[in-house]
Parts: structure tokens; C-alpha cells; sequence
């Protein structure tokens, strides 16, 4: 039987450490299936970037990456506001996986709780990014970001202007 893992983030943006953490992930399954969580969220401060626009980056990371399209899959993922039902709300909106990988301890402990029939694995990670920290250097304009990311995500969020999509999301409402 083929072995399926769901690595779930919200990849705001897409980054070295998911990179590293989904490449962990295939090494140990035979598909693995990418969840992009708070996928209806987008222009805000915490999420800014859209589904849309993080599956381009995860897409273009596994191509530039030469990872075969039959080893993966993207999958947008709504919140729920129900913690109780929300490791069952992923499972419904997914393919059968058996493992779970993700670097949040609440993702881990709602699996552990809600999902007892899926592994929840740890997720070494070697490179140490975070999408909040590279979020505040793109948007003070620290070019060090880029050396957080892929190189197709740097490219994908130069053409997008993320700066001044963070400006403009910083902004005070009126």
C-alpha cells in the first residue's frame, strides 16, 4: 500500500523550512499531499498572500526543485471555527492520508486529539525561517528575506509587489 502524508501550513510565504520540512515528508511517504490552511483568508496582515498565489509559489518551488507532479498535490484548505471538528473537517476535504506533518503544535495536538487514526510525525527542521519574520523584512525592506526562500518564491513575490502589498495592508483603515 502506498504511504500518504499531508504537510499542512499556511505558507505565508512558502519558505526554506517547508521546503526542507516537505522534502522530509516525501523522503518518508510516497505521496504527499500539501495543505494550504486559512486558504479563504488573504489581504491581511497574518495572511496576506491567496491560495491562489501560494500554490503558484509551493508549484513553481517543486518544479524549480524537479519534484514529479505524481509525488504531490496542493489542496486548499478552509478554516472552521470549531476546534473540536476541525482535524475531521481536513480528513473530508483531503485524499486518504496516513501521517501528518506539520510545524504547528495546535495542528498537532487537534490530530493527536480528534484524528487518532492519522501519525503525526515530527517535523525535523534544519533551516531556521519564519514566514512572520520574513513577512517584517520584506516589508522594511531588509533584502535578507530572500535568503529565506526558494528562489522562484523571491522572484514570484518581487513580481507580486509583497512590499507593498504589506504597506498597504499596514495602512490604518479609515
Amino acid at each position: 500500500m502506498l504511504s500518504t502524508a499531508l504537510f499542512i501550513g499556511r505558507f505565508q510565504p512558502f519558505h526554506l523550512g517547508h521546503l526542507d520540512a516537505f522534502k522530509q515528508a516525501l523522503s518518508e511517504n510516497d505521496r504527499v499531499i500539501i495543505g494550504i490552511g486559512s486558504s479563504e483568508q488573504n489581504y491581511v496582515e497574518e495572511n496576506p498572500f491567496t491560495a491562489g498565489e501560494r500554490f503558484e509559489m509551493i508549484e513553481k518551488t517543486m518544479d524549480a526543485e524537479g519534484v514529479d507532479h505524481a509525488k504531490y498535490m496542493i489542496i486548499p484548505i478552509r478554516n472552521i471555527d470549531n476546534f473540536s471538528l476541525w482535524a475531521s473537517h481536513v480528513k473530508l476535504l483531503c485524499p486518504t492520508f496516513q501521517r501528518l506533518y506539520t510545524g504547528s503544535h495546535m495542528v498537532k495536538e487537534l490530530f493527536a486529539k480528534h484524528a487518532s487514526d492519522i501519525e503525526v510525525m515530527d517535523v525535523d527542521i534544519k533551516l531556521d525561517a519564519n514566514a512572520t519574520t520574513i513577512r517584517e523584512k520584506i516589508l522594511s525592506e531588509d533584502p535578507s528575506w530572500e535568503e529565506l526562500v526558494p528562489p522562484t518564491v523571491a522572484e514570484y513575490l518581487k513580481e507580486k509587489h509583497a512590499a507593498s502589498r504589506l504597506k498597504d495592508i499596514r495602512l490604518p483603515r479609515k
